[in-house]
């Protein structure tokens, strides 16, 4: 991450609009940036770390006039206390941010393991670390992240979905359903797919999980050994030598008595218009996959989420 934010970049981190931090500066002297040679305005990463800390407090009843008066470590100690306490999911997002600007693993994995704890393995997940990743993906985009952070980022939360999944001992179906999980070719970002097998065995479902860029005659040669009757797979972009329509009729047609659940970016945001077969559906989120898990008859064939 860049050693100097502009103030568009502290808004972006910490939730606090530009026009409000200016105001918090010149009233209270919250902050006190420093300028370039060319007299350009500039925040330095203690400048973040005080505005993150600030504003956990500030969303936890405490007014600036008040933190402004406070000794900076006071404000330290407050925040971390909020943060101990676990109220609240989202509280713990700063956190990550923290860690992940320090790329300090050892404070990521208590973290998490203190929010396992608190809130249990899905609410962690789901309202804590994707989030949080979501939030990575868009200091992705204006240059805040390098690719060793996301990758450090990524590698961890990786880790923490495996263990969560190879910790799991459900109850035995009398007919569980087979389920199998890919990404297809050239298709990196697994942390979503992973989750869905952790979701799917939860449930006492059987599960095949074959993870990133899975050619599609590599995907064919299942069905030699095994016959889904459910697939997962997701699309975040565009695929080369081959249209998603057309690879999505393949395997339909390659799988015509699975049902295939289908998620990712391509689908929803408009750029291209793609006829589903009959056989599959989308979903947008993990909470309407779960959903689908805990329909009573599993009847995926006739369900058609709304």
């Amino acid at each position: 991450m860049p050693t100097q934010y502009a103030i568009k970049d502290l808004e972006r981190l910490s939730g606090i609009k530009a026009h409000t931090l200016r105001i918090w500066e010149q009233r209270y002297g919250i902050l006190k940036p420093e300028r370039t040679d060319t007299n350009i305005r500039y925040y330095t990463s203690e400048d973040l770390k005080r505005i993150l800390n600030i504003s956990l407090l500030n969303n936890n009843g405490f007014k600036i006039s008040k933190i402004a008066k406070l000794p900076e470590d006071e404000i330290i100690r407050l925040a971390q206390s909020i943060l101990n306490n676990f109220n609240k999911e989202s509280d713990q997002i700063d956190n990550l941010v923290l860690c992940m600007m320090e790329m300090n693993e050892s404070k990521f994995e208590k973290i998490i393991s203190n929010c396992i704890i608190h809130f249990g393995f899905e609410s962690t997940i789901e309202k804590i670390v994707f989030p949080f990743m979501r939030q990575i993906g868009n200091m992705w985009q204006v240059g805040m992240v390098n690719v060793a952070q996301e990758h450090f980022i990524s590698h961890l939360v990786r880790q923490k979905i495996i263990v969560g999944i190879d910790g799991l001992y459900p109850e035995p179906l009398a007919n569980p359903k087979t389920f199998l999980l890919y990404l297809p070719t050239n298709e990196l970002h697994e942390l979503g797919l992973l989750y869905c097998h952790f979701l799917i065995k939860s449930k006492g479902h059987k599960c095949l999980y074959l993870g990133q860029s899975v050619p599609f005659d590599d995907v064919l040669s299942t069905s030699d050994i095994l016959h889904p009757d459910v697939i997962v797979t997701t699309f975040t972009n565009p695929m080369d030598g081959i249209s998603i329509q057309e690879y999505l009729n393949n395997l339909s047609k390659a799988f015509p008595k699975a049902s295939i659940m289908l998620s990712g970016r391509v689908f929803f945001d408009g750029n291209e218009t793609i006829k589903l077969p009959k056989n599959a559906f989308l979903f947008h989120s993990h909470e309407q996959f779960k959903n689908v898990l805990h329909s009573v008859n599993f009847a995926f064939n006739a369900y058609k989420p709304n």
